[in-house]
């Protein structure tokens, strides 16, 4: 029993270190940089194809959902993924561009979306640059990169953002509830 207890206070004690270093600041990393009403910068990643994917030149004249996801092949992200690739014609039929990314590899990309056919483009950010940019926050104690998904109108304006790890289904939904809204 007495092992336990050190175990579990060991735990505790490293929980409670990273949240202190991590989860318990108000630097501007942790905070979103970009809000809705702000035009979004230039991003130009490799896709999953190992394809320089200029968003602006891309997406031109179309709205645009970028999501940030944490990691390929988990089970939320797969989730998430999945449902965007299922509502993909929902999507197109609100003049809209679906992107995701993650600080995977290129690599790990193209085995992501062929696993799970995927119809929308991935962005390997491996240094995790544009997330930044963004200030797409973490979670659990800075541990985690966070999910979070931009709605983004025809001229670059951020109309929507949601942000939630664990209730991926409202990703998908929410995004398509603001597409639809009469302008």
């Amino acid at each position: 029993m007495r092992n336990f207890y050190r175990v579990y206070l060991s735990v505790y004690l490293l929980l409670f270190a990273a949240y202190m270093t991590f989860g318990n600041t108000t630097s501007k990393e942790n905070n979103m940089e970009i809000k809705v009403g702000d035009t979004i910068p230039d991003i130009a990643l490799l896709n999953q194809n190992g394809k320089l994917f200029d968003l602006k030149k891309e997406t031109e004249g179309k709205n645009i959902v970028l999501y940030f996801y944490p990691k390929d092949d988990t089970p939320g992200c797969t989730a998430q993924a999945c449902s965007f690739r299922d509502q993909f014609e929902d999507f197109t039929d609100a003049n809209a561009v679906v992107v995701g990314i993650s600080g995977q590899s290129v690599e790990s990309h193209k085995a992501f979306a062929e696993k799970h056919q995927l119809t929308f483009t991935l962005l390997s950010d491996v240094d995790n640059a544009v997330r930044k940019k963004f200030g797409v926050p973490t979670n659990f104690f800075g541990l985690l990169p966070g999910r979070v998904t931009y709605v983004i109108n025809r001229s670059g304006k951020v109309v929507y953002i949601f942000n939630s790890q664990t209730n991926i289904s409202g990703h998908i939904e929410k995004s398509l509830e603001i597409l639809n809204k009469p302008e």
